[in-house]
């Protein structure tokens, strides 16, 4: 099974770090957020990867080569320009078999293999995961009705499901996209106008998606402790 890992956008909200290298090269424990995302992908037995980038790409390409020294067999599609995430794909030919489509700047231990398992008992065009999360809030909150309080959640827990960014596809999905578009803004809406069906595929492993400054050096901040750790058991 063939794998699209989109690594061309030019992460202007990790900047500074971003101006001399590209979001998914960003360091993380001494070695490349992208690298984690390709060695998920070997872990659950997608080893024919094709990177899409364009901002930096010969950092990526330089680094990771022809994939042979991580136990995989990647091939590049440069873009010229920015496509976003379904145009991403419109270069680099249709499969004529299921694919998978990953983020290239993400955090995850999914199981691939799960989801395209799932994917393929759904009949389904397109397969999202979905990331579920709880997130309990600091403050109690008010139930207000006509100017008047008629009671009290003693700090609640919000749930919400993640569009993670990870899809298991059919060929049938390059009949929605239609040049530049965006997966979640444009392809999906058009899937769904149209009845196509499209399959959840809900998970609470870990997944991280590192998009803001904070988010990136908090990161750094825990893998440093992390190795240092692993030292002080040495």
């Amino acid at each position: 099974m063939r794998a699209y890992i989109l690594a061309g956008g030019e992460g202007t909200r990790l900047r500074p770090y971003t101006y001399t290298v590209p979001k998914p090269m960003l360091k993380l424990g001494g070695k490349p957020i992208l690298q984690y995302v390709v060695e998920n992908l070997k872990r659950c037995g997608v080893k024919d990867i094709v990177v899409t980038c364009g901002y930096l790409h010969e950092q990526i390409t330089s680094y990771f080569g022809d994939g042979k020294k991580f136990g995989v067999a990647i091939s590049y599609s440069i873009e010229k320009e920015k496509m976003n995430t379904a145009g991403s794909l419109v270069n680099c030919g249709r499969p004529k078999e299921t694919f998978v489509v990953a983020m290239g700047d993400h955090l995850t231990n999914l199981d691939v293999a799960d989801m395209v398992k799932q994917h393929r008992k759904s009949g389904a065009v397109a397969t999202i995961a979905i990331y579920h999360a709880k997130t309990p809030l600091e403050y109690g909150v008010a139930r207000l009705q006509g100017g008047n309080i008629t009671g009290f959640v003693e700090k609640p827990v919000l749930e919400h499901d993640y569009n993670t960014g990870i899809y298991v596809f059919e060929p049938e999905i390059f009949e929605f996209i239609n040049g530049k578009e965006d997966f979640a803004k444009d392809v999906f809406p058009r899937m769904l106008a149209a009845g196509k069906k499209i399959n959840a595929y809900v998970f609470d492993a870990v997944w991280f998606d590192i998009g803001r400054v904070s988010d990136y050096e908090r990161f750094v901040e825990i893998f440093d402790i992390s190795r240092l750790l692993g030292d002080l058991k040495d």
